[in-house]
This record gives C-alpha cells, structure tokens and sequence, in this order.
C-alpha cells in the first residue's frame, strides 16, 4: 500500500518554515505539499519545494482558492495548522466530506480565541462551530485542550498526541548561564495581551527586594499593548526593566531564555509552551496560573511548577530542577516528535 499524500494548511508564522524543514528532511517531500496564507515576508517560506503561497490580491487569492479546493481532494490527509483562515473553514463548510480525512492542529487561541473575546455563538460563528464538530482528528499534545474542545464545540475527532514542532522541543543553547547581581525575571511571552503583564508588574512592585531585573519579549504580538506594557515597566521599575523588542532567531532566544533565573506567564489559557518547555528543560523556576491546561499537562509529566499568586525571589530546589531538567528532554525530544509525526502521516 502506498503512503498518504498530506496536504498542510497553514498560516504564516514562526514555526512554520523550521517544520517545513523537518517534515522534508525525514519524510518523502514528494508526499507533502503546503498552502501558506498570511505575510510571507515575516515568515517566509522561500526557497523550499512544494509550498504554495496565497498572495495578496484578487486574482492571486482567488486562483489560490481554486487549487487548494483540487488539493483538498487529491490528499488522502489534510492538516491544518491552526483553525483561523476564514477562506478555509467556509471551504470545508460546503464540503463536509472532507472532514472525514481533516486534522486539527491546535495552536490555542484557535480553541479559547473568541471565548476570551466574550463573543457568544451565532449565525457568523455556525460554519466553524459545525467543522469543528465534524472534524475526523485532534491533535495536540495537551490533552486539557481535546476536553475543551469536546465541551465547547462538541468536538467528536480522534485524538493524536503530537509535539507538532520544533519550538516544541528542547534544546540546550549549549552556552553558560550568565551570572549577575540581578535575579533576572521574564514576564510572558509576547506582546499579547493575554499575558496580562501589568497583573506581574504590580506583584514584583510589591516585593522588599529590588535585587531583580524584569525582562519582558514583545517583539512578537499585539504592538500597541507592548507600548503600554514598556510605559509601565519603566515607570515601576526604572533601569531594572528591560523590553526586547527585535524578533530574535532562535538559536539567539535560547540563550536569553539561558540567562534567566524565574519566568513568570500569567496566561489564562495554554499559552507559551515553546518557552515553558526550554525554561523548565534548562531547570528554571516557572510561575503559572493554577487551573488550566498546561498546568494539568505539567502535573501528569510530573514536573514541577510555581503558583502565580506565590511569587517570590528563592531558586528552585534543587531535586525539582534536577527532576525537571530529566523529564523535560526525555519528553520533549526530537527523535520522539519524529516518531509522533511519522504516526500521523502513516497510521
């Protein structure tokens, strides 16, 4: 029997091209093909056989709509890589039969997107409600996110753990951790504002120790909402607060993320997990709020986690970085994430 023809879907962003890169170095390229929405010049895809980019403009989206529906039948697979392209979701809407043969990846603020925003379902909603509901396969690898997804959407599919991509897995920068006087704290993520940056402002203001530095990305997100952030770190913290506001390759964010003592992401949802994975795997103390899913993906690996609620200044306990520091780069390896995807490309 003859291997499935996979067909991804995916919107232009950081992961994508690096999992291009990996899916044609240890897979068949001739068995994948790839349809690329979004802004190609942010993230760009060139140079890398089989991608197909949807460029902007009348013509050249319409034209681009027409193959993929070709696309959509040809692949005995369609992945795709988050749940935001309207085109999309209206696609397989009015052709229900390929729902069958669809994975979901889910990004997360595909899943609690519009729940956070208050919005309540109705008629503009129904088509992706409906898709949602009739999908053939979930993948993900916190399982937190299918219970969501089954509550909320009455999402049906079957599951598959995947780690998905390469931000996913650990890797160690390979350089030495840099030693200050500060106690170096990062704050999220990224710019958005799910990060509620401002509620961890307030919390370290607090603190009798002014023996820490507060480092903040936001070169990633809401550009708006990371003036405001920068606003008011400069005012609590002066000198001690430090914003990164340049797009970092990756290779350069591991090691700032080498550099830090206490990270802190006070997301209400699954958020940040490419972080929280290099953090955790390099035995960094990292705060959370209790009661989402990452939490509960964390419990079940065993690997230790701090209240939100709870900041303070003191180093992780050795045994928890130690323990941590072993679960995170068993888990969250490369040859398991090849063995993962080789699973949902064949089985």
């Amino acid at each position: 029997m003859s291997e499935p023809k996979v067909l991804h879907i995916c919107r232009a962003e950081k992961f994508i091209p690096p999992f291009i890169d990996l899916v044609q170095a240890n897979f068949d390229p001739a068995l994948h093909e790839f349809v690329i929405f979004g802004d190609h010049k942010k993230f760009s895809s060139e140079g890398r056989s089989s991608v197909h980019r949807v460029e902007k403009g009348f013509a050249g989206k319409t034209a681009a709509k027409v193959r993929l529906i070709v696309q959509m039948h040809r692949a005995d697979r369609i992945i795709l890589h988050g749940l935001f392209t309207r085109a999309v979701i209206k696609m397989l809407f009015f052709m229900p039969w390929l729902l069958k043969k669809t994975y979901w990846v889910i990004w997360g603020n595909d899943l609690y997107g519009k729940r956070e925003a208050g919005s309540k379902p109705g008629l503009k909603d129904f088509s992706r409600r409906f898709v949602i509901r009739h999908l053939g396969h979930l993948v993900t690898y916190v399982p937190g996110d299918i219970e969501l997804a089954r509550e909320w959407y009455g999402a049906g599919g079957q599951v598959h753990s995947c780690l998905m991509y390469t931000s996913n897995l650990f890797s160690d920068p390979g350089v030495g951790e840099r030693t200050t006087d500060f106690v170096e704290i990062q704050v999220g993520n990224s710019a958005d504002p799910s990060n509620n940056h401002l509620e961890v402002f307030e919390k370290l203001a607090s603190l009798s120790a002014d023996n820490f530095r507060v480092l903040v990305p936001l070169s990633y997100g809401n550009q708006q909402h990371a003036l405001r952030v920068i606003s008011e770190g400069k005012k609590l913290f002066g000198d001690r607060f430090v914003p990164l506001i340049d797009f970092l390759p990756l290779a350069q964010y591991q090691e700032f993320l080498a550099t830090i003592d206490i990270a802190i992401f006070n997301h209400k949802r699954q958020q940040g997990l490419g972080n929280l994975i290099s953090l955790l795997g390099m035995g960094k103390k990292v705060y959370l709020r209790r009661g989402i899913s990452t939490t509960s993906l964390l419990d079940s690996l065993e690997i230790e986690w701090f209240d939100v609620e709870n900041i303070d200044l003191s180093p992780i306990p050795e045994l928890s970085k130690e323990g941590n520091v072993r679960r995170v780069r068993q888990v969250f390896s490369k040859p398991n994430l090849i063995a993962q995807l080789d699973d949902l490309f064949k089985g």
